[in-house]
């Protein structure tokens, strides 16, 4: 009886927030792209290897494997830097695990750039990895725990937005710079210390969670935070209902995250995770040039049509940010992982029979448009809404994980594929990878549009 009004009253109190407005509105927005930021890192330095890859490939002597390993280094750096950061970030807060993320890009960008052996340029490229790691947990975790319920899906999107507008960046970036002599691969990489320099005193200017901040028992910070970007008579609401939320769940050991009571969220998470990776976003990303030389285009004219690549993906990135909020998390995989297996199954039968480049590309922005109007950002958005404020980072840590342990495993293996089966039964085994994706959200994604974080945990 008891729970059932206080689940009652906290409904009440979720549908009398309200998004700010005005000067609140605009100082939310503020902070979220500062947020943000950390995936224009990541999308920046997981794209700008295509532009590299010819040329190293060249310079090195690199075989088909180990071009596959030169990429899929970065994601090994992922895969532990998503490990490591969750109980930091617990524990130090949400700011000062970004600004370590924010150095490591620096150091990362310059370490390739001046590589001069390939074991080098894979050692600052795993730590590069460390970074997009950690940027790929925290930045849209810190986002859904500042942002208003029924703005968060449209915020936490911001995070997804920039990823692509760093794919974006790195592609142009790359092919302005193709034609700067034998060093131009080491210019392409050495860009992105100037963004990530942004980022780390951008950090200074932002406040820290109030989520994590009452999770730590600094509720007066934490309230005047809320206050600053809600008001301060829904600020003492929400966290009324933060408080409710962690009274009687102090465990926030990784034991609690394994829990009987998070089994179906953890479960969710991670087949999410999975299926965002496995379907081929990443074989596209980092291995576009590869691909277009493939189907017949010289290596300029396919650097260029990457610039094409990154454009569709901005664009139908913004289409995810609208809908997110209306249409609902669900619908939109759903959607996503139908259209994608369309697009995929396109390509195979391009590459089959080796139709028209044109097609080619086609089948190709359609996937790109598919992935990031849906799977792409929503994926984010859903993980960082699953868990409890007393575990959401080690539970999103492990959740996030599965993202780049797919990864790794699809950029390692994926020119091998394209060399040992070639590239139409690649994308077909990819193409079911998608129609599996779309019996998972069917029959296991949960709505959480429009709910508190509370609420949805």
């Amino acid at each position: 009886m008891i729970q059932s009004i206080n689940h009652t009253k906290n409904n009440e109190l979720q549908n009398s927030l309200t998004p700010p407005s005005g000067g609140r509105g605009l100082y939310l927005y503020l902070i979220s792209i500062v947020a943000a930021l950390g995936g224009l890192l990541f999308g920046f330095d997981t794209a700008v290897i295509s532009g590299v890859v010819p040329f190293i490939e060249k310079q090195f002597a690199l075989s088909g494997t180990e071009i596959g390993w030169v990429v899929s280094s970065l994601i090994l750096g992922c895969i532990v830097g998503v490990m490591l950061a969750g109980a930091p970030a617990d524990k130090y807060g949400r700011k000062k695990v970004l600004s370590t993320a924010a150095l490591l890009f620096v150091i990362s960008a310059l370490g390739t750039a001046a590589a001069n052996s390939i074991q080098i340029f894979v050692i600052f490229r795993v730590m590069g990895g460390f970074a997009v790691g950690i940027a790929s947990m925290v930045s849209p975790m810190y986002i859904a725990e500042i942002a208003p319920a029924k703005q968060r899906g449209q915020l936490v999107s911001l995070n997804q937005l920039t990823i692509v507008i760093g794919i974006l960046v790195a592609f142009f970036s790359n092919y302005l710079l193709v034609n700067t002599g034998d060093n131009n691969w080491r210019w392409m990489l050495c860009v992105m210390a100037l963004p990530a320099l942004l980022f780390f005193v951008a950090l200074f200017f932002v406040p820290e969670s109030p989520r994590w901040l009452a999770l730590k028992g600094k509720t007066k910070q934490a309230l005047q935070i809320l206050e600053k970007i809600n008001g301060k008579e829904i600020a003492m609401r929400e966290m009324e209902i933060i408080s409710n939320s962690l009274k009687n769940k102090s465990d926030g050991s990784f034991k609690a995250v394994f829990a009987p009571a998070l089994r179906m969220p953890l479960m969710i998470g991670i087949g999410l995770a999975f299926f965002q990776q496995i379907t081929g976003i990443n074989t596209i990303m980092y291995y576009a040039p590869l691909i277009f030389e493939k189907s017949g285009l010289s290596i300029d004219s396919a650097i260029y049509q990457t610039i094409l690549i990154g454009v569709i993906n901005l664009v139908f990135s913004l289409v995810a940010i609208y809908f997110v909020d209306k249409a609902g998390r669900k619908p939109m995989l759903v959607v996503g992982s139908t259209l994608m297996a369309i697009s995929l199954l396109i390509l195979s039968i391009s590459f089959t029979y080796s139709l028209n480049s044109t097609i080619t590309l086609v089948a190709i922005l359609l996937f790109i448009a598919s992935f990031s109007s849906t799977l792409g950002p929503v994926t984010w958005v859903v993980i960082s809404e699953l868990f409890p404020n007393n575990v959401r980072g080690k539970a999103m840590s492990v959740s996030i994980v599965f993202v780049w342990i797919t990864c790794f495993f699809v950029s390692l293996l994926f020119p091998i594929l394209l060399e040992k089966i070639g590239g139409g039964n690649t994308f077909l085994v990819l193409a079911f990878f998608c129609l599996l994706s779309l019996i998972f959200n069917l029959k296991f994604t949960k709505e959480t549009k429009g709910k508190e974080l509370e609420e949805i945990n």
